[in-house]
Formats: C-alpha cells, sequence, structure tokens
C-alpha cells in the first residue's frame, strides 16, 4: 500500500468567530493541499472554539449548512476531518467532528462523552451522541473518529477498530493541567493522552492520530502536542507544544497488515462474550438481575455486619 501523508492542524481558534475559523481551515486545507497530503484533521471545535456556553447555539450548524458545503467542496481532492457544534433537525446542540471527502459529507460522529468533572461543564450544554461507526475512506483504510473524552473510555477504540478503522483518530480540546516536573514534559494532561495514544494503538494495532489545539480561551491554555503512533505503540511523530502549526508526517498503512498477522489481538477478541457480560452488568444495573458490585453487594455486605454483630453480642464466632 502507498504510504499515507497526513496533515495535524494544530491550530488555536477564535472563540465564537465562526467565519474567521472558517477562513482559517480554508488556508490550511490549501496549504495541505500542496504538500500532497491526504488527509488533514483539524482539532475539537476547530471551528468555533472550545469554551462557548451560551455562545454555542449562535455558531451551531446544521449539516446543510451551505458554509459548512463550501467547507466540504474547498477540500475536495483530499479527505479532511473538521469539528463544529452540529444543532440537530429537532434542535439538539452536539459536539460533532465530520469527515469530508469528494465535496461532500462523508460521516458525522456525535462526541459521545461528555465530561462534567473538574473544569469541565459539557453536558450542560450540549446533548451526547447515541452511535458509534468506523467508516469506509477515500484514502482505501477504515477511519475511526473519536472527539476527545471519547478516548478516555476503552471501548471505543475497541469497538471502532472491531468495526473496521485502520486509522484511530481522535481530535482534541485538551486543557493544560497537572504541572509538575515529576510528569513527562512537565505536564500531567500530556503525560496521559500520549499513554492512551500509545496503549490504544498497540492494544488495537492500529495507527492512532490524536490532534490537540492550542491558544488560551479564558485563562484556559490548550497545550497542543499531537502525535502520530504507529500500530507497535511507537510514536512515529510528535508536534511541539503550544505552537500553532500543520504538521505534516508519513503513516504506513501497511504497517497495519503485518502488525495484525504477527500479533493477531483483533481476530482473537471475542465480540459474542463482551455482549453478553454487558447485557449481565446492564440488566444488574437495572435491577434485572443479581449486582455482585452494586447495591446487591452493599446490601449483602450490610446483611453480614449485622449477622456479625449479632454472633458478637451471643459470644459465637464472628469469622
Amino acid at each position: 500500500m502507498q504510504p499515507l501523508r497526513i496533515a495535524l492542524a494544530q491550530v488555536a481558534p477564535r472563540l465564537g468567530q465562526l467565519d474567521e475559523n472558517l477562513a482559517r481551515h480554508r488556508e490550511l486545507i490549501a496549504e495541505a493541499r500542496d504538500g500532497s497530503v491526504d488527509l488533514v484533521i483539524f482539532p475539537e471545535l476547530g471551528l468555533t472554539g472550545y469554551l462557548l456556553q451560551d455562545l454555542a447555539a449562535e455558531v451551531a450548524l446544521r449539516l446543510d449548512d451551505p458554509r459548512l458545503t463550501d467547507l466540504a467542496v474547498a477540500a475536495d481532492g483530499l479527505s479532511a476531518v473538521v469539528s463544529f457544534v452540529e444543532e440537530s433537525a429537532d434542535h439538539r446542540l452536539f459536539i460533532a467532528a465530520a469527515l469530508l471527502e469528494e465535496g461532500r459529507i462523508r460521516h458525522v460522529h456525535r462526541k459521545l462523552y461528555l465530561p462534567t468533572y473538574g473544569l469541565f461543564d459539557e453536558r450542560r450544554f450540549f446533548a451526547a451522541g447515541e452511535q458509534l461507526r468506523a467508516v469506509p475512506s477515500r484514502l482505501g483504510v477504515g477511519l475511526g473518529i473519536g472527539i476527545c473524552e471519547d478516548f478516555w473510555h476503552l471501548s471505543v477504540p475497541q469497538i471502532l477498530a472491531l468495526d473496521g478503522a485502520h486509522l484511530l483518530i481522535n481530535v482534541s480540546s485538551s486543557p493544560g493541567r497537572d504541572l509538575a516536573a515529576s510528569n513527562e514534559v512537565g505536564l500531567g494532561t500530556a503525560t496521559s493522552w500520549w499513554t492512551l495514544m500509545r496503549t490504544y494503538a498497540q492494544l488495537t494495532t492500529s495507527v492512532v492520530v490524536f490532534v490537540n489545539r492550542v491558544g488560551v480561551e479564558e485563562s484556559i491554555s490548550f497545550w497542543g502536542g499531537s502525535q502520530v503512533i504507529d500500530p507497535a505503540g511507537r510514536v512515529a511523530f510528535s508536534a511541539p507544544m503550544f505552537d500553532e502549526g500543520l504538521f505534516i508526517v508519513d503513516v504506513e498503512p501497511g504497517d497495519v497488515r503485518r502488525e495484525r498477522i504477527a500479533l493477531p489481538l483483533l481476530r482473537d477478541e471475542r465480540p459474542g462474550f463482551i455482549v453478553r457480560e454487558f447485557e449481565r452488568i446492564v440488566a444488574a444495573r437495572a435491577g434485572l438481575g443479581a449486582d455482585a458490585t452494586g447495591e446487591a453487594a452493599d446490601a449483602a455486605l450490610l446483611g453480614a455486619d449485622a449477622t456479625a454483630d449479632e454472633a458478637r453480642r451471643a459470644g459465637g464466632p464472628t469469622g
């Protein structure tokens, strides 16, 4: 297979400035085309900025919005992944990422997991997606797209790989947190993300592409550090931290074939077994079956404690 040339668009979008960000995307798409790029990837909410809050509805795009259509036309001749606030027909807002190919929207992924811990409050403003699909592309490989927090849930890369993805793409707006000299490059967020990406690449024997934004919004800094990881878990490319730019790297799709034959982890996965166990767990948590880890276990523990107390009062054995 021919190498794929991928461009990581590590941009600093202007908060709420949709038209300005659209223009910047078109500039970088043109630059990528001049560099014979096959696939250009932009970060989470690269068209809008991240800390939108009540601005989200003002910058939201329907999938038939002419501005999005024009961007797809501008990307004709290569593949592009762009991220924006999507407004559905029933006026829900989603954090979305779209694959643009052949002058149209080929695929849309809606962010599945919306964090509400620490400085995050996404569930207050956005709805959560309900589908996860790998998609064939004009590049000759299957693509699997996740958005930031999605890849903090290990089922997401696993499902995408089992569904046919050879290239796992995570678009992110990760703020810098946990500054400490004991962390890799002094930033705990970077250490965590890079560890996750290497792990997923190796466990799914896939190429993993992580594209994170840079810039500052409301005193929060986004650290960049975008990476490409090969299917053996080795870092093929690492972009600088905090610097904006279009970073181009060649990857070998043939490495996926070679690694999956040598290390057949996906072949040996047992989706039917996993589904059965998940069905058991879901039923238990819904109160439809025995729950070995939740409320039933707590009740059993309380019952055991009560029995021990009675035995102690009676002067009998407790163990």
